[in-house]
């Protein structure tokens, strides 16, 4: 009497084992992704700062301990994104300076229009790879600015050139930097209108 093949019950467990880590491996993936594209702002921001892609200057708190002989001349450029009714100039339109010099430049801006308007400053080095050497130590662009219809004002930036610029070969020919700006306007939340009570809230 022949004996009935016998059935390999491990076979569908280690196809629900096999299966539900597939699963397991997709949905970490999608969570990944997900995270990953709330992340790629403050990444992508991280990014240039550290590496200085696409003139991206870096922020320092002081300046450094050297001032060498070499100089550079320091253009100055000024933009205002259309729609945006502000007068913006460099007072001065180049300095010279040595690298390691801590300089504070201005810029003058004028709100031309009958309202209170808020903008910001975007900002980039050219030529872009220099973006790594240039620091602020302050500068208007670190923050939204709110200026009052038909109001001037004066906004400094300190900044300095890294010593360190004269370590890379690729920088020897460089003579000028331009550091340019450009104001976006910003959206404000409305102001909360005032509410005067009734003579019968009063009462109350």
């Amino acid at each position: 009497m022949t004996q009935a093949p016998q059935t390999d019950r491990s076979v569908p467990a280690r196809k629900v084992k096999r299966d539900t880590l597939v699963a397991a491996i997709c949905g970490a993936v999608a969570a990944g992704m997900v995270g990953m594209s709330f992340a790629a702002v403050p990444l992508y921001n991280w990014f240039c700062r550290t590496t200085g892609f696409g003139g991206t200057t870096q922020v320092s708190v002081a300046g450094p301990v050297e001032v060498l002989d070499r100089q550079l001349n320091i253009r100055f450029d000024s933009n205002v994104a259309p729609g945006l009714p502000w007068r913006f100039v460099p007072e001065q339109n180049t300095v010279t300076v040595r690298i390691g010099e801590v300089k504070t430049v201005y810029y003058k801006v004028i709100n031309m229009a009958e309202r209170e308007i808020t903008a910001q400053a975007g900002y980039n080095v050219t030529p872009p790879q220099v973006g790594l050497y240039f620091h602020k130590i302050n500068c208007f662009c670190f923050t939204e600015q709110t200026m009052k219809p038909g109001e001037t004002r004066e906004m400094a930036v300190v900044f300095y050139v890294d010593p360190a610029i004269v370590k890379d070969s690729d920088q020897d020919p460089l003579n000028t930097i331009t550091l340019s700006y450009t104001f976006f306007p910003l959206e404000t939340p409305p102001k909360p209108v005032a509410t005067t009570e009734t003579k019968e809230q009063k009462r109350l």
